[in-house]
C-alpha cells in the first residue's frame, strides 16, 4: 500500500496515536513534508524571501499588507507545480468500479466522466477529443494516481 493512500485513508487513526510511538513519527513527519509542499512558484518565492530575511525587511517598510500573498497566489496559480488532489469518494468509487472492468474501447459518457476527474485532480482543463491518444494519456494518468490509493 502507497504510504500516502495508507496515511489519507486512516488519518484519524494516526491523528490519535500516542506521540512518543515510532508509527506516529513517522507520520508526522510525512505529513510536515507533505503540508510544506510547495504548491508553485509564488510557496518556493515566499520560501527564500523568508529564509533571506527579504520578507520581513518588506514587511516593516511597507507594512503588514504589502501584498505579497496576493502575489503568492497569483503566481501558484499561473505556476503550479501541479501536486494532485485527492480523489473524493464518489470518483475514487468509479474509478475502481472504471478499472476492474476488461474493455476495447472506451463510450463517450466514460470518456466525459474520466475528463471531469482527470481536469479537477490535476488541475488540468482537457477538453472531449476523439484523438485515441489523448484519451489515452488520461486513462494511464488517471489508473496510475489511481493505483496509488490502493
Amino acid at each position: 500500500m502507497d504510504s500516502i493512500s495508507k496515511y489519507e485513508e486512516e488519518k484519524e487513526y494516526y491523528e490519535n496515536l500516542d506521540k512518543r510511538t515510532k508509527e506516529y513519527k513517522e507520520y508526522a513527519a510525512w505529513k510536515e513534508s507533505h503540508d510544506s509542499a510547495s504548491e508553485g512558484l509564488g510557496d518556493s518565492i515566499e520560501k527564500i524571501t523568508e529564509a533571506t530575511g527579504i520578507k520581513a525587511a518588506v514587511k516593516f517598510v511597507a507594512g503588514e499588507d504589502c501584498g505579497c500573498d496576493k502575489r503568492r497566489e497569483a503566481l501558484n496559480k499561473v505556476f503550479s507545480y501541479n501536486k494532485p488532489e485527492c480523489l473524493t469518494e464518489d470518483e475514487y468509487n468509479y474509478l475502481s468500479g472504471f478499472f476492474s472492468a476488461e474493455r476495447a474501447v472506451i463510450g463517450g459518457l466514460e470518456k466525459q466522466q474520466l475528463l471531469l476527474i482527470y481536469n479537477r485532480v490535476f488541475r488540468a482543463n482537457k477538453r472531449m477529443t476523439s484523438c485515441s491518444a489523448c484519451i489515452k494519456n488520461i486513462y494511464d494518468r488517471l489508473k496510475e494516481y489511481f493505483e496509488a490509493y490502493q
